[in-house]
């Protein structure tokens, strides 16, 4: 039996090369439907009728045309969501901050899902931040009590009613040690927030891309005063995942500081 190319297949495909590229500068603000499925928690009683999945836009360039890179999501967020899946307690009923949120991933898991009390999607970036609303949205978290979107520069002094008087049970941060320059002010800004809430938990996932990099997290971490425990939690192959999946090439430590 003969097989032929169909026609018009082959006349789409025509039509889409003959379009002109569109500019970096386009190219790095569009943005795609991504679905994550969450796997670990596929045991749910509802699980079957609906399987828990967060749902954002994401720009797939790595770093976009304002030069943020929290416009998409990195897999050290992935991963430490896989950890929270599995230690729930970690964050339930609990008051979260999450620093650099990037997509707000993070945030969404633990909101929608893992039965925080509020979380707090943080970011530096003014465009990252103005984006969370459409990461609420999708995830069916519009005008929610239990998230809420924040610019929050590290380095800067903590200043207003809302530090001063607000709990906070947990810092969560993914993916956000991979620039030198910006540890110092990263940790400042940890350190800060445990002088103000004694009981802090924090966890950072790091991906190792960089040994250099990592060291020196871990060095300006000791030199403000914080022991940093590696979790024991490998990133597991791609062969063993089941959602979400991401790359195993590269080390991710959870990094769990303490003073």
């Amino acid at each position: 039996m003969t097989q032929g190319i169909s026609d018009n297949l082959t006349f789409a495909l025509s039509h889409l090369l003959s379009q002109p590229l569109p500019s970096e500068t386009d190219a790095a603000q569009q943005r795609d439907y991504v679905m994550y499925h969450l796997s670990l928690l596929d045991t749910a009683p509802t699980a079957a009728l609906n399987p828990p999945h967060i749902n954002l836009l994401e720009s797939r360039a790595l770093i976009s045309a304002s030069g943020t890179t929290g416009l998409r999501t990195w897999e050290a967020a992935l991963h430490l969501g896989q950890y929270l899946c599995l230690n729930p307690s970690l964050v339930k009923n609990k008051r979260i901050l999450e620093l650099g949120t990037g997509t707000g991933y993070l945030a969404v898991l633990c909101a929608k899902y893992l039965g925080s009390d509020h979380v707090i999607a943080s970011d530096g970036s003014d465009e990252v931040v103005n984006h969370l609303s459409d990461s609420f949205f999708l995830n069916g978290l519009q005008g929610s009590s239990t998230v809420s979107a924040k610019q929050l520069i590290w380095g800067h002094a903590l200043i207003g009613a809302e530090w001063d008087e607000g709990r906070l049970d947990t810092v969560l941060g993914a993916d956000i040690t991979y620039d030198v320059s910006v540890i110092p002010a990263l940790v400042a800004t940890i350190e800060e927030l445990a002088r103000r809430y004694p009981a802090l938990s924090v966890l950072i996932a790091a991906t190792e891309r960089n040994r250099t990099t990592f060291e020196s997290f871990l060095h300006v971490c000791g030199k403000r005063g914080f022991v940093v425990s590696d979790e024991s939690f490998p990133v597991p192959p791609r062969s063993e995942q089941n959602g979400p999946f991401y790359n195993d090439g590269s080390p991710i430590h959870i990094c769990k500081l303490t003073r």
